[in-house]
């Protein structure tokens, strides 16, 4: 009889720039996370209306592909997820109030930032699971 593999914490990156997506994939790949790609806002609520009460994080950032921006789509992840970790980074200050309990990481962030929230958001994940 095979193994099953166990079923990880699920992140939802979205940014525009294909290079910083897939530098934040690959942190939270390594971070024991299964990982979501988008590129614009309308994309990830799509993502939102169908897995969003399954994820554990967001992270976007405010410039984004399409019409919406990342304060926007923070604001539709909450709905769809009240309990989700929202983190928006921008490299500019925010013009937009964010929702409560969202994160503002203003840009350059470090790499082992991402890391950290997603080891934190992992095993947050994790101890649900057992419970």
């Amino acid at each position: 009889m095979g193994q099953s593999k166990p079923i990880r914490a699920t992140a939802l990156v979205v940014e525009d720039d294909p290079m910083q997506r897939e530098m934040i994939c690959l942190l939270l790949e390594e971070s024991e996370m299964d990982v979501i790609e988008c590129e614009s806002g309308e994309a990830a609520e799509i993502v939102l209306e169908q897995a969003g009460a399954s994820l554990v994080m967001l992270m976007t950032d405010v410039q984004l592909a399409g019409h919406m921006n990342g304060v926007e789509l923070a604001h539709v992840a909450k709905r769809f997820n009240p309990d989700m970790d929202v983190i928006v980074t921008s490299g500019i200050p925010l013009r937009q109030a964010l929702p409560d309990g969202t994160i503002f990481w203003r840009k350059p962030w470090a790499p082992l930032d991402v890391i950290r929230e997603a080891e934190k958001m992992s095993l947050a994940w994790s101890r649900m699971g057992e419970a």
